[in-house]
């Protein structure tokens, strides 16, 4: 698969490419590396992302895969998680600027059971202030843009795990409530 098709094929096919050793979760994680640091200026969907951490993931994911071991259901693949849910040594903000360089030192519930299923922490989606707001802006920086239209929002709380998934920054992404639908309804706005 060449990174066009990696960003719109569905997390289902590519975890089955892995599990078939037709895709390496390391050139996976790195194809979407890429296509944050292309995209995400203009849309601000991740508030923070390492590439050292997700790649350091994706080369013991690629290790399971050629040893045999036993997967789970995301195994090798690149999965944002919302800045509201702490993922040990990435920014933890919680959209706040008063956490700005807070640095989480644990895995939080969420981030721990997507890691438990093989999934590759890949960054922190944007969401607004403490996550109580239908938009996604915060003293952070840049509000989150939604990738049809930037002069629209895409929605809040989860309004960069909605942007990063219509904008193909992750094949899959967390989110903690219903506003990714609140993306739809904003590209009509």
């Amino acid at each position: 698969m060449t990174p066009p098709e990696l960003f719109q094929t569905p997390a289902t096919e590519l975890t089955a490419a892995i599990r078939a050793k037709e895709l390496s979760p390391v050139e996976l994680t790195e194809a979407f590396l890429a296509r944050i640091e292309a995209v995400n200026p203009a849309i601000n969907a991740f508030l923070a992302f390492d590439a050292d951490l997700a790649l350091d993931a994706a080369r013991a994911a690629e290790s399971a895969v050629m040893q045999g071991e036993e997967l789970g259901p995301l195994h090798g693949l690149p999965v944002p998680i919302k800045d509201l849910e702490p993922s040990e040594g990435l920014r933890h903000t919680s959209g706040t600027i008063l956490q700005k360089d807070q640095i989480a030192g644990f895995d939080g519930i969420i981030t721990d059971r997507v890691k438990a299923a093989g999934g590759i922490i890949i960054g922190k989606t944007n969401t607004p202030h403490l996550g109580h707001k239908d938009m996604c802006d915060n003293l952070l920086g840049e509000p989150g843009r939604n990738p049809w239209n930037t002069e629209r929002t895409p929605g809040g709380s989860s309004g960069g795990a909605g942007a990063a998934l219509a904008a193909g920054l992750g094949p899959h992404a967390h989110r903690t409530d219903q506003s990714l639908i609140q993306l739809a309804r904003y590209r009509q706005i």
